[in-house]
């Protein structure tokens, strides 16, 4: 009996779930074909050694691509690195040659100021969750930040909101305003869909 080809030739790494649902709700808008391609939440950055040695060269041998925060760049080099000692070794400006691509602060950052905190106050809005976040709007602690932290604390005060509102945003903002890090990775995902 003849074994089955895996049908997955590329793994694309996120930190969390809400990450994973802006590039599937991005990849399916830019029409994107998935097949061969996995999009895996890591829970975390600091997972990502575990991830690479899983899924990349040494493991399953599968092309590895994916996304990050800028605080978390030197997990993803040191694990990159150590996949494979002998490549020239990136530094965070180059990261995305090895196909990573480093959100400044977070996805969710990313999507807030390429919408505008005014026109994600909208989105909110328009899934009935103003009230709820007026409401943390006056609470002591967000009263002084700025209008895009306190989106920010909103899309993280309760469970599944963060998640939600990725899918929501990354369906909301426009296409000549996509931000540069998923950009980039639709970008390597349009390259590898056709393998």
């Amino acid at each position: 009996m003849q074994a089955t080809a895996d049908p997955i030739h590329t793994v694309v790494l996120v930190e969390g779930d809400s990450d994973r649902a802006a590039v599937l709700v991005l990849a399916e808008r830019r029409g994107l074909s998935m097949t061969g391609i996995d999009v895996l939440a890591m829970g975390g950055a600091t997972s990502i050694g575990r991830f690479v040695r899983t899924y990349g060269r040494r493991g399953l041998g599968r092309r590895l691509t994916g996304l990050c925060d800028r605080a978390e760049v030197p997990h993803f080099l040191r694990a990159l690195i150590d996949e494979d000692p002998r490549a020239p070794h990136p530094g965070p400006a180059d990261l995305a040659s090895w196909g990573f691509f480093v959100c400044d602060g977070d996805l969710e950052e990313e999507l807030i100021t390429a919408l505008t905190p005014t026109e994600v106050v909208r989105v909110v809005a328009a899934f009935g969750d103003l009230a709820t976040f007026r409401r943390l709007q006056q609470q002591p602690a967000h009263r002084g930040q700025s209008l895009e932290s306190q989106l920010h604390r909103f899309f993280g005060s309760a469970s599944g909101r963060k998640i939600s509102y990725a899918a929501r945003l990354a369906a909301a903002v426009p296409d000549d305003r996509i931000p540069r890090p998923l950009s980039g990775l639709l970008t390597v995902l349009r390259s590898r869909g056709d393998d």
